[in-house]
């Protein structure tokens, strides 16, 4: 299995700083044709590396409401369902979600009582804490750096590595950091598809 390589990480910088960036510019910049940087990116989508092109957007360049960070903490295993919660709020910009069931987010809220918009969505009986503070302004930078392509086994969840293996079932692509837990995978995937 194919890993990242400079290249690769040269084009996800340049789309980073520009998802309409035509593929000629890019193509121009990392010396390849731009059939070959279009197929690049289309690896790189297969691979789960580019989820998707999308627009950033400035809220602060909106009049919609107040510029707020809210971190809630949640009970035990209660984390995932708030941070799923809150990142189906429109008023929601980014979620992040700690080990220890720690939910933050970036928002902005028209309504003064964030708590008020939080008991709408949420189970507060879940919620063990909330704190709110204005937000100054903000910066979104993702960067890919000498980051390399390591996903989990679908099996055993370790990391794959390049010496990894792959299969597509259903559609979807699973990777395998061996040959054993692709068997085992794709053997339980095809009893169960049987049985479906």
């Amino acid at each position: 299995m194919r890993g990242l390589d400079d290249t690769d990480r040269e084009i996800i910088r340049l789309l980073l700083e520009d998802a309409r960036r035509p593929f000629s510019d890019i193509a121009e910049a990392v010396d390849l044709s731009p059939p070959a940087v279009s197929d690049r990116v289309d690896r790189l989508q297969e691979m789960g590396v580019i989820r998707r092109f999308t627009v950033d957007l400035d809220r602060s360049r909106l009049q919609e409401g107040v510029h707020v960070l809210v971190t809630v903490r949640a009970a035990p295993g209660a984390g995932a369902a708030i941070a799923e919660a809150l990142g189906d709020l429109d008023a929601v910009g980014h979620v992040f979600r700690t080990a220890d069931d720690r939910v933050t987010c970036t928002a902005t809220v028209p309504e003064p009582d964030v708590v008020d918009l939080l008991a709408d969505e949420l189970d507060l009986a879940v919620v063990r804490d909330v704190d709110v503070s204005l937000l100054a302004g903000t910066a979104w930078s993702p960067q890919v750096a000498s980051a390399d392509f390591a996903p989990d086994c679908a099996e055993c969840g370790n990391t794959v590595d390049e010496e990894g293996e792959t299969d597509t079932l259903g559609g979807e692509v699973y990777y395998f950091c061996c040959g054993s837990c692709r068997d085992n995978f794709v053997a339980e995937y095809e009893e169960l598809a049987e049985g479906a």
